[in-house]
């Protein structure tokens, strides 16, 4: 498992690549927010974790975690709401890593997130950032793995930080397998996602309780509605809040949107013809169900582009796989559910296609099987606002303000709502597909 976990995914490799490009051209990109002259070490981090963000090419933070580090570090309750690709999961990780002084067999820190994927790639960036702290040991704890084998872990190598999903690590707690009474580090990544489902947000409270009342809490996504904010601030004391009011700065700037009106059935000749015609790295194309997930891998396939798909009904193991696959480049075309819609950063994506439009609260999911075949990931995926999921997904593509292109699919009116709704809330104008697009404003030159 430790070498799956090495290869996975992080969330800030795109930093390094942005960050040195801003810090060499006399124009930096709009969306790369370097204008403080301060670097890493104006933080007063550990010795040991500013090597270990030396070897990842870091120099200067991005404007989130300026604003968010010298008070996380310090033991500060933190709400942040900031856009993708800022760089978020390093604050939480650097805060925790600054803090913690490892005892044998007690768990300090408890970082929970939505997906088995999410938590591999925050455990990654643990071990990444501590990796000349070798007494600081971490774990990930998710469901579809073999409870008696992370049981034997917790009890022989029981790790300092535990990052993973709510289900697991609530049955594992009040089994007594893992003890968490040493907490003082609590963290909710996609906080937004984890406290509007009623069931996970039950089991994140449950978790919540049997943890110290003294402990430091932090939650962070790129989208917080103001139905969720107080929900949120229930966790916290005082908390220090760096949140985006003006819902117009989370889009993100590099990234061309475009939509184009079409039929149902004029979708497939639509991707076809797109995916002939654009230049890209890589294509992450959304859909809304595990059912038409699979029929459209199926059909590029069958039209010769080298594409996979990952979906909720994939073992954890071939999920596991097929991620590593892409994220390594051996294809270049994913085909996903929402299941990849956040958090989950593969660097050379540089354009996403929503083959279908996120739906917003209480629409049922529509279209071939969508109800029967995803089944808990139809749960979770619908919960959401369709604008929030919008933004999510679109997210996969200009990280840290680097080009990207994102083109969206409108085949109804609940399409068009949604639609709207994005450009109303973020104040962007997404125009019509035009017949061509200059390769040159969404791939990096």
């Amino acid at each position: 498992m430790a070498d799956a976990e090495e290869e996975l995914v992080d969330y800030e490799e795109e930093e390094t690549a942005a960050e040195k490009t801003a810090g060499d051209a006399p124009n930096a990109k709009k969306g790369y927010v370097g204008i403080h002259s301060s670097g890493f070490r104006d933080f007063l981090l550990k010795p040991e974790l500013l090597r270990a963000i030396g070897d990842c090419g870091f120099e200067h933070p991005s404007e989130v975690q300026h604003e968010c580090i010298p008070q996380a570090i310090l033991g500060m309750d933190v709400i942040c709401q900031a856009k993708s690709g800022m760089g978020k999961t390093a604050v939480f990780v650097l805060a925790v890593l600054q803090q913690i002084e490892p005892v044998d067999g007690e768990i300090h820190a408890v970082v929970l997130c939505h997906t088995r994927e999410l938590a591999y790639q925050i455990c990654h960036e643990f071990e990444r950032f501590s990796v000349y702290r070798p007494d600081t040991k971490v774990g990930v704890i998710f469901g579809g793995v073999n409870v008696k084998q992370q049981k034997e872990m917790l009890e022989k190598e029981c790790p300092h930080v535990i990052v993973g999903t709510p289900g697991r690590i609530k049955a594992l707690a009040k089994d007594g397998a893992l003890k968490l009474k040493h907490v003082r580090h609590f963290v909710l990544d996609e906080c937004d996602k984890m406290l509007e489902a009623l069931d996970m947000r039950a089991d994140v409270q449950e978790i919540f309780k049997m943890t110290p009342h003294d402990k430091q809490t932090m939650m962070f996504s790129a989208t917080l509605s103001k139905e969720i904010r107080p929900v949120v601030k229930r966790f916290m004391t005082d908390p220090m809040e760096v949140i985006v009011d003006d819902e117009a700065k989370l889009t993100l700037h590099g990234l061309v949107q475009h939509y184009t009106m079409l039929n149902e059935d004029e979708k497939n000749r639509k991707l076809n013809d797109l995916l002939d015609a654009l230049d890209f790295n890589q294509v992450v194309i959304f859909v809304k169900s595990v059912a038409r997930c699979i029929e459209l891998n199926k059909l590029l396939i069958e039209c010769n582009f080298p594409c996979m798909c990952i979906h909720a009904k994939l073992s954890q193991d071939e999920r596991l796989k097929r991620y590593k696959e892409f994220k390594e480049g051996q294809k270049r075309i994913l085909v996903a559910t929402d299941l990849v819609g956040r958090g989950i950063d593969i660097e050379r994506v540089n354009i996403v296609i929503n083959y279908d439009m996120p739906e917003s609260k209480a629409e049922e999911p529509a279209g071939a099987g969508a109800g029967a075949a995803t089944g808990g990931e139809a749960s979770r995926s619908h919960l959401g606002n369709g604008a929030d999921t919008y933004l999510h997904r679109v997210g996969r593509a200009g990280r840290f303000g680097t080009k990207g292109l994102a083109i969206t699919f409108v085949s109804s009116e609940k399409d068009s709502n949604v639609l709207n709704q994005v450009q109303e809330r973020f104040d962007v104008d997404i125009k019509e597909l035009p017949d061509s697009i200059d390769t040159s404003t969404y791939m990096p030159s």
